[in-house]
Parts: C-alpha cells; sequence; structure tokens
C-alpha cells in the first residue's frame, strides 16, 4: 500500500467513525469462507455495516477523529472487524445470535455514544442496552400514564359528582 493509499484509507476511516456513534471491534479470525458470508449476511439483514481494517489506520484514523476513542487503542491487536450501527445493541445483539453457530466474533470493546465497553465479558450488558427510540417510548409512556389516570379520575368523578349532586338536591326537595 502507498503512503497515498494508506492516507485515503485513513481519511475513510476517519468519516466512518466521525458519523458512528455505535462502533463495535471485533475479532472474526479463524471464520471459514460460509461462515464470513453468512455473518456479512446477517450484518446486511439487521443494518450492521462490517468492515475488516488495519490496526493501525484505525489507530490513526481514531486519533484523527474529534471523539475520544484513547481506551480502545489496547484493543487494537490481531485481527480486527468494525461493525458500525445506529443501534447500540444491534451489532451485540448479532454477535450473540450469530455465536450459536460459531466460535467468534470475539468483541474486543465497543464505542456507543461517548462510552467505552472493553472485552468480550461486555457482551451481555451491550446486548441488553436500550435503544434511543426504546427509552423515549419509555418516557413517553410514563409521562402519559399519570395524565391518563387523573383525567379518568375526572370522568369518573364527574358522574359520581353529578349523580351525588342530583340526589342532594332531590333529597332537599322533598
Amino acid at each position: 500500500m502507498t503512503r497515498e493509499e494508506k492516507n485515503l484509507a485513513i481519511d475513510n476511516l476517519t468519516e466512518v467513525l466521525k458519523g458512528a456513534e455505535v462502533l463495535y471491534v471485533a475479532d472474526i479470525a479463524g471464520l471459514n469462507a460460509e461462515q464470513s458470508s453468512s455473518l456479512r449476511r446477517l450484518c446486511f439483514k439487521n443494518e450492521v455495516k462490517i468492515n475488516v481494517v488495519k490496526n493501525t489506520l484505525l489507530k490513526k484514523a481514531m486519533e484523527r477523529s474529534e471523539k475520544n476513542f484513547e481506551d480502545l487503542f489496547p484493543t487494537l491487536k490481531g485481527n480486527t472487524t468494525i461493525l458500525v450501527s445506529e443501534t447500540a445493541n444491534a451489532p451485540a445483539k448479532l454477535i450473540k445470535e450469530f455465536r450459536k453457530k460459531a466460535e467468534k466474533p470475539f468483541l474486543k470493546g465497543a464505542y456507543i455514544q461517548e462510552s467505552i465497553y472493553v472485552g468480550d465479558d461486555q457482551l451481555e450488558a451491550l446486548a441488553t442496552l436500550k435503544s434511543k427510540e426504546e427509552l423515549i417510548g419509555e418516557v413517553i409512556t410514563l409521562l402519559q400514564s399519570p395524565a391518563k389516570n387523573v383525567i379518568s379520575a375526572l370522568q369518573s368523578g364527574k358522574n359520581t359528582l353529578g349523580g351525588l349532586m342530583k340526589t342532594l338536591e332531590e333529597r332537599a326537595a322533598s
């Protein structure tokens, strides 16, 4: 690879990192051609971009990035593949699902909206993360719940109060 090609590759990786709020660093070495193809299809189906990268180029791109990837630098050894997604837990779920058939991919680390997770032992925690949309939905549900209860109570109270007032009025008239 010439110096110009390396700089172009670093620039491309820097652009990928710039737009990535969710980045997983994994090791897929040892997968045969069929397994690799299956993993790529699974990534495509789940809207996860997958790329095998050179560690030195990725590190330089991370250093050029405005984001702080420093804690991921020690993971950049051996075979490195990056998984980029819009949903925080999608790559973790994908890795867990794929591991039912194969030993790899092995999670080296992850960058999720300014948080760094290092090590394969973090996979379970990452898989249970809720997406931004799921969290917003839960907050909206929680906010709507008290309002619905108040409206319901007022509506049922209206009938009760009206009935009570009518009964009192009838008693006073007799």
